[in-house]
């Protein structure tokens, strides 16, 4: 998810889509010439993928499974690996999956079983969050958590890799292919990707403006420690944390015990308070639009509709969606009824687009 002031803010009504039925229709959304865009349209009942429940990882497997590398000789990070169960194939892809604020590698844990059974599934907590180091001190930015990929990229995974990632865990996936010296980020996926590393970054976003004194004041009262204990202790208490998943995610059902779990059992670590402050009142980090023009591997962007943090209407997602058509790199589906974190919230329509696109990335 993306670092976050929460401002309880919606899409527009005429955004809201209701189903009543447990299919999934597809349909053609011209926005300009040449600029396409397709919805997937679904109901909020049990996830589906090919007509089958979506199998998740349990978090014991997950727990069990994961392993540390010391980033720069330092700092301890958490990674997660599931290699393929069939032979390693020509169409086998390696992907790394990054998520967004306040997650971890269990928010993947609905996607990683249906990755791994043609490709290697790589999984990493960034610094700051999940089982990962959270140093005291430490400035968080963008470009630490860009430059914490590519090393993974070198010393771990050590081959061409798609990075997938999710809100500001998106951001510093683009941020990372855009270094003109790396030679590892064979494509990139973006869930919902934010603007920068909190809400200061959308500063043209007519919301933003609107709250930007908000936004500055709370910045400074988060600097007494005092009080930024305080506001961290309510925001991670498992009643609020699920009210707020609520309002982020599209579909309701998916909000539930274990995902609340997944949030708010890191934010109870040495060091996560720490992290809360620097992220929330650090600088925002380098604009994806205006490093988007400078990458020329394939792209593909999924976005939920009912997204308040970075919704559909916002500058950010309004220059995705004028993409298709200008770079031949670029593929974009717009997913109906589904919110900030897709691949959590409805991961068979995120399935849906993602695994073909994979495939045909292969061929080509």
């Amino acid at each position: 998810m993306r670092a976050l002031t929460w401002t309880g803010m919606t899409p527009p009504p005429s955004m809201v889509v209701r189903t009543v039925t447990p299919t999934v229709n597809l349909r053609r959304i011209s926005f300009r010439t040449k600029r396409i865009c397709v919805k997937a349209t679904a109901s909020s009942g049990t996830a589906v993928s090919g007509g089958e429940v979506v199998e998740a990882v349990e978090l014991a497997e997950i727990g069990e499974r994961s392993k540390k590398w010391k980033w720069k000789g330092e700092y301890s990070i958490n990674y997660f690996v599931k290699d393929s169960p069939e032979e390693v194939t020509p169409a086998s892809q390696t992907v790394l999956l990054v998520h967004g604020f306040g997650a971890s590698i269990p928010h993947w844990r609905r996607n990683i079983n249906a990755l791994s059974k043609n490709h290697t599934v790589y999984a990493i907590d960034l610094l700051g969050f999940g089982a990962s180091e959270k140093p005291p001190g430490f400035s968080y930015t963008m470009e630490s958590w860009a430059e914490l990929i590519l090393s993974f990229l070198e010393e771990v995974v050590q081959k061409p890799t798609i990075l997938i990632g999710n809100s500001v865990g998106s951001l510093a996936c683009v941020i990372a292919a855009s270094d003109p010296q790396q030679d590892l980020v064979k494509g990139l996926v973006l869930l919902n990707c934010a603007g920068g590393m909190n809400n200061k970054a959308v500063f043209d976003d007519w919301r933003i403006k609107l709250l930007m004194p908000l936004l500055l004041l709370i910045d400074f009262l988060l600097k007494q420690r005092g009080i930024a204990s305080a506001l961290f202790n309510r925001v991670k208490d498992r009643d609020n944390l699920k009210n707020i998943l609520t309002n982020v995610y599209g579909n309701k059902d998916n909000v539930d015990d274990t995902l609340v779990e997944i949030i708010a059992g890191p934010a109870n670590s040495e060091g996560a308070l720490d992290a809360f402050v620097s992220i929330l009142t650090g600088p925002p980090g380098p604009n994806p639009i205006k490093l988007i023009p400078e990458i020329n591997k394939p792209v593909l962007v999924l976005w939920g509709d009912q997204d308040g943090l970075t919704p559909l209407d916002g500058p950010v997602a309004k220059y995705f969606t004028s993409l298709p058509g200008q770079l031949p790199n670029f593929s974009l589906y717009v997913l109906q009824g589904v919110g900030h974190c897709p691949q959590d919230d409805r991961p068979d329509l995120v399935h849906e687009r993602l695994l073909p696109w994979l495939d045909q990335l292969s061929s080509t």
